[in-house]
């Protein structure tokens, strides 16, 4: 049965080919209920956009950078309600009925809680760090899902094209709205990049490019020590 409100799905990927399938067929039941699933590929040269057509309702083609993509995903939605969910990032079971909830409610936007996938206690540990400090200053992440009714995301003229911390400046943004929607049923997101990298490498990292943004410092500065970081992390 069709739910009374319809929601797009925008998933940015790039050389996604190994995972992208699972990841669209987590969505089925969402495209099952009459939504619509859009993959916005940032010029893959490996299989993720043969993979990713039978699975989702559209593909889109655009530059390279997360904001872009999901601009780009929006700019072609239908949806009343778009959510972006990351490529290593699985909706909970029932998520459609937490989303109806939003629906009725009088917030602008919100998030899910999230779950780092895996069992050791210290990704606990983290994930419930991530979800009191989202509940406290009303900041999203995109691995938290983040939802936004369209009309709200137009009107905020959607993410800036900034090639890091694009979630963290339209929470900022959407809090001047509302106060997000926070569902506790968490999505999962896999933990493999935190292990890759080492787990306490990449807390501090986060900390520390939060602390510098939050100090003033350029996103494309902060996105250079990303990337260096993840270039000389330990393999």
């Amino acid at each position: 049965m069709p739910d009374s409100f319809s929601i797009s799905v925008i998933v940015p990927v790039w050389m996604e080919a190994a995972g992208v399938v699972d990841t669209l067929q987590a969505l089925e039941p969402v495209r099952a209920r009459g939504h619509e699933v859009i993959v916005v590929d940032a010029g893959s040269n490996d299989r993720t956009v043969e993979l990713a057509r039978p699975l989702c309702d559209r593909v889109v083609v655009s530059q390279r950078g997360r904001a872009v993509q999901m601009n780009a995903g929006a700019a072609m939605a239908k949806g009343d309600l778009l959510l972006f969910l990351h490529a290593d990032t699985r909706l909970p079971e029932h998520a459609l009925d937490h989303l109806a909830a939003f629906m009725d409610s009088t917030r602008a936007w919100g998030r899910f809680d999230v779950r780092l996938s895996g069992e050791r206690l210290l990704f606990r540990i983290i994930a419930w760090f991530m979800n009191q400090r989202s509940r406290l200053t009303g900041i999203c992440t995109g691995d938290q899902a983040m939802f936004v009714r369209r009309d709200t995301f137009e009107a905020l003229g959607g993410f800036h094209p900034m090639p890091l911390m694009e979630d963290v400046e339209l929470s900022r943004r959407l809090c001047l709205v509302s106060r997000p929607f926070c569902i506790k049923m968490p999505v999962v997101t896999d933990s493999r990049r935190w292990q890759k990298h080492g787990t306490w490498r990449t807390i501090f990292l986060m900390w520390q490019l939060r602390w510098r943004y939050w100090r003033g410092e350029s996103p494309e500065s902060l996105a250079q020590l990303y990337r260096s970081d993840v270039r000389h992390a330990p393999k």
